[in-house]
C-alpha cells in the first residue's frame, strides 16, 4: 500500500515538471504587444496595445468592422493612462486608466474612452462605462501601414495628436493639457514665496515669462538674480542677454552674449556659441 501511495506521488510529481516545462515555452504573437508613451503639456499619456497585421486581408470593413464597436487592435482592449486631466477632442477627460474602443466610419471614427480599463475586447464593452466619447474625421493616405500602428504626431508644447494609422486610414484625436499656463504660474508664485533666497527658481522663472510673454520687468529682475550666483553658467547669460535685449539695453545685452559665448566655447558647446553670435550680430 505504502509502496503504491509513493508510486502514485512520483508520477504525479513528474506530469507536475512535464506539465511546467511546457508552461515555459515562449512563442513569437501574432499580434505583439505595444507601449507608447509621450509627455502633453504636464501630463503623461501612456497606451499599451496589440498590433494586428494585415496579411493580405481587408482591414477596414473587415478586420476593422464599420460602424461596430472595435476592441481597437488585437487582444485585449488598449488601455490608456493619463498622469492629469487632458482635453481630448475638446472635452475634459479625468486623470486615470480607461479601455480605449472606437467604431470605424467611411469617414468619421468615434473614439470611446471607457471606464472599465481592463477589457478583453469589444465584446465586454458596455456604453454605460463610458467617461468620454469624442467623434473625429478620418482620411486616406497614400503609404499603406502593414501593421496596426499608434504614435503621437504634431507634438507641441501643450498639446499632440494621438495618431492611428491601419492599411490606408488614418485618424487623429488631438490632446490638449489646457491647465498648463495656470498650474506652471502656481508653482512659481509658490516657488518665489515659500523657498529662501538660495532655493528660489530665478532662471526658470524668468525662462517662462520671457518665453510665454509675461511680465518682463520682473524677468529681467529674475534673470539678474540667477546671474550674480550663477555668472559661470552660459545658459543663464545667455537668457539675461535675450532678455535685456528685449528690453532695449543693448549695452548690457552684448556684454552677457560675449561672456556666455566664451563660457559656451570652453565648455564646448558649439549650439550656444551659434546661438550667442547671432545674438551678438542682432545687436551691432
Amino acid at each position: 500500500m505504502i509502496m503504491l501511495r509513493t508510486l502514485n506521488l512520483i508520477i504525479i510529481f513528474c506530469f507536475l515538471l512535464s506539465a511546467a516545462a511546457h508552461a515555459q515555452i515562449d512563442v513569437p504573437q501574432a499580434s505583439p504587444a505595444a507601449t507608447v508613451t509621450q509627455q502633453v503639456g504636464l501630463t503623461e499619456v501612456s497606451i499599451t496595445y496589440s498590433r494586428p497585421s494585415a496579411k493580405g486581408r481587408t482591414v477596414m470593413g473587415g478586420l476593422v468592422p464599420y460602424d461596430k464597436v472595435w476592441r481597437t487592435g488585437a487582444n485585449a482592449a488598449p488601455k490608456i493612462t493619463l498622469s492629469s486631466e487632458l482635453t481630448i477632442g475638446g472635452k475634459k477627460l479625468s486623470k486615470g486608466s480607461y479601455a480605449l474602443l472606437t467604431i470605424a466610419g467611411k469617414k468619421e471614427w468615434t473614439i470611446i474612452f471607457s471606464k472599465k480599463a481592463d477589457q478583453n475586447g469589444s465584446f465586454e464593452y458596455k456604453e454605460a462605462d463610458d467617461a468620454l466619447r469624442v467623434k473625429v474625421p478620418s482620411e486616406k493616405v497614400s503609404d499603406k501601414a502593414e501593421t496596426f500602428t499608434m504614435l503621437f504626431t504634431n507634438i507641441k508644447e501643450t498639446s499632440a495628436d494621438l495618431t492611428l494609422l491601419w492599411a490606408n486610414t488614418r485618424v487623429l484625436v488631438k490632446l490638449e493639457d489646457t491647465d498648463v499656463d495656470a498650474q506652471v504660474m502656481q508653482q512659481i508664485d509658490q516657488a518665489m514665496k515659500g523657498n529662501s533666497e538660495k532655493e528660489k527658481p530665478y532662471f526658470q522663472a524668468a525662462s517662462y515669462y520671457a518665453s510665454h510673454d509675461k511680465d518682463m520687468n520682473k524677468a529681467l529682475e529674475w534673470v539678474n538674480k540667477a546671474a550674480q550666483t550663477d555668472a559661470d553658467k552660459y545658459w543663464v547669460l545667455h537668457l539675461q542677454a535675450k532678455i535685456n535685449a528685449r528690453q532695449g539695453n543693448k549695452k548690457v545685452a552684448l556684454e552677457a552674449a560675449q561672456k556666455s559665448k566664451e563660457l559656451a566655447r570652453k565648455a564646448g558647446n558649439t549650439e550656444y556659441v551659434t546661438f550667442n553670435d547671432q545674438l551678438i550680430s542682432s545687436l551691432k
